[in-house]
């Protein structure tokens, strides 16, 4: 089966979900938007009031920042895979708790075997967190190791993880802008090389 065609069948899946007690809040699920192809798969953390509404990932401020982000090293969304480790908006944007990940993560571990990034760039730290122990690391402060990269084997060859601060910091403590951009930078140079 195509990669497009699967990957419609589980966003269609995650659409409909009702694994835990956020599908009974939702407006909409937001399994995630993008290449099918990418080589860069950005995971965040939960959809916000913006992205619930829309069904999209990144739409509210945060999405503005990631996509200032994204044109400073020249790359539009078209060319990324976007999403969110769960896939509905906690109340009040809350961080999302252990059951919520629990139920949700193997949406993401799907969509991650579909896609085959070459890149994965978890985008604050309960995403970072869960993707460095998918791939058999351990998880450390986001402080310090943002912008550090991790080679790790999967089924479909090496992939390699890219912890970045989230964009939302950005809005909160614009000093770490500057933290993003380098990482951004950073990305770009990895990408070059993969």
């Amino acid at each position: 089966m195509a990669k497009d065609e699967l990957m419609k069948k589980l966003e269609e899946r995650i659409r409909n979900c009702k694994k835990c007690p956020l599908s009974a809040l939702r407006t909409n699920a937001v399994p995630g938007s993008g290449s099918y192809d990418a080589k860069v798969m950005f995971v965040g953390e939960a959809p916000g009031y913006w992205e619930d509404q829309k069904g999209l990932p990144f739409v509210g401020r945060a999405g503005k920042v990631l996509d200032e982000l994204l044109s400073e090293i020249g790359l539009k969304r078209e060319d990324v895979y976007i999403t969110n480790i769960v896939k509905c908006r906690p109340p009040n944007n809350r961080d999302p708790n252990e059951d919520e990940i629990k139920a949700c993560s193997p949406y993401l571990d799907r969509q991650i075997d579909i896609i085959r990034p070459k890149i994965i760039v978890p985008l604050g730290r309960h995403s970072m967190s869960y993707i460095l122990r998918k791939f058999g690391f351990e998880a450390e402060p986001i402080s310090r190791i943002h912008g550090k990269t991790f080679e790790a084997r999967t089924l479909f060859g090496k992939v390699i993880i890219m912890p970045m601060y989230h964009p939302a910091v950005a809005l909160y403590r614009p000093q770490l802008k500057e933290e993003l951009r380098k990482d951004f930078k950073k990305l770009k140079n990895v990408l070059m090389n993969t």
